[in-house]
């Protein structure tokens, strides 16, 4: 299972689901915009251990890496072979 901290600086992610131990901040996250289905873009990574940059729904969001360890996704394409949708809407098979 890929999670968020796994994921490059620049790759777009979709959200898939949050791990069980994500519980107590579970309802935080789906409050600022981290729902299932989403397209998440990882911006940046701080070093030592710091804050992790995303951009969802047009907006920026820094998270723990410990909040990402909990947060399971998979990768995107960038080129969607469906022309009436776009690559943040497209997750290809």
């Amino acid at each position: 299972m890929l999670t968020l901290i796994g994921v490059a600086i620049g790759q777009k992610v979709k959200l898939l689901h949050f791990a069980k131990g994500a519980k107590l901040y579970r309802h935080r996250l789906l409050a600022m915009g981290l729902t299932p289905g989403v397209v998440i873009k990882v911006l940046s990574k701080a070093p030592l251990g710091g804050p992790i940059q995303l951009e969802i729904r047009g907006y920026q969001l820094s998270l723990r890496p410990s909040e990402c360890q909990e947060i399971a996704v998979e990768g995107i394409y960038e080129q969607c072979r469906n022309k009436s949708l776009s690559a943040d809407h497209c997750v290809c098979r």
